[in-house]
């Protein structure tokens, strides 16, 4: 999304960019000027601030009437230091009750998809949605409330730096990639969320109601495993930065 749509849409919810408690660029100078160890340390301190901060501000938001509905914001679960993300569209009744995105028998199947590819929410993925609320019956997201919510998503991309991401099902696709084109024309090709790559599959609950899909839904997931192994070749990893 270029730089400016998404300040519009910070200002007009009225998010603030966040930068280092100490004073902004200087505190970054300080910082560099640290030996690496205690450097590595300082930027840990405040990329765990940063997260915080923003965790506390879905959780308290009132920016749509979701806030009204809700039982409480639905943030996202995983390691801050994940390769991968995965972004789906909503929360559900389950996930609002419990407050973590997929879980329910949708997010057991999206577990066991992640895993087929070596994955795990608890260890080298993070897990998000496009809105932290849920919306009403469990109903497609209005444009408002994902404008309204975007800015959180893109927050949580740019502290956590992934190296892919995966959206699952159609409304997250056609809203990360700004296009009203149908799920079959976005499969099966790398797409890109700013300098992300992404790739689009089906959302385990529709899986659940078309279990023939399956097949198609674990090309995909290949076709991601795929390119994150070209994305790091030459290079040893778990899908979880040090």
């Amino acid at each position: 999304m270029p730089p400016e749509r998404r300040q519009q849409y910070l200002d007009a919810i009225g998010i603030d960019r966040w930068v280092p408690r100490a004073v902004g660029l200087s505190a970054a100078r300080a910082v560099s000027a640290l030996p690496a160890p205690l450097a590595a340390v300082a930027d840990a301190v405040q990329d765990a601030a940063a997260w915080e901060a923003l965790r506390t501000q879905v959780l308290q938001c009132t920016k749509c009437p979701l806030h009204l509905t809700r039982t409480q914001g639905v943030f996202g679960v995983g390691p801050k230091r994940a390769d991968w993300l995965v972004i789906g569209e909503a929360p559900g009744a389950e996930e609002d009750r419990r407050g973590e995105p997929f879980v329910g028998a949708a997010g057991q199947l999206l577990d066991a998809m992640l895993r087929a590819i070596g994955l795990d929410r608890a260890t080298n993925v993070y897990i998000a949605n496009v809105l932290k609320s849920r919306p009403p019956g469990n109903r497609d997201p209005k444009p408002e409330e994902v404008a309204a919510c975007l800015p959180y998503l893109e927050r949580q991309i740019e502290l956590l730096r992934p190296k892919i991401m995966l959206a699952v099902g159609r409304i997250a696709a056609q809203n990360l990639l700004a296009t009203d084109a149908p799920l079959g024309r976005l499969r099966g090709q790398l797409h890109r969320f700013g300098d992300t790559p992404l790739v689009v599959t089906y959302h385990p609950a529709y899986l659940l109601r078309t279990p023939a899909e399956k097949r198609k839904a674990w090309e995909d997931l290949k076709f991601a495993r795929t390119v994150y192994q070209q994305l790091t070749q030459g290079s040893v990893t778990d899908g979880n930065r040090a």
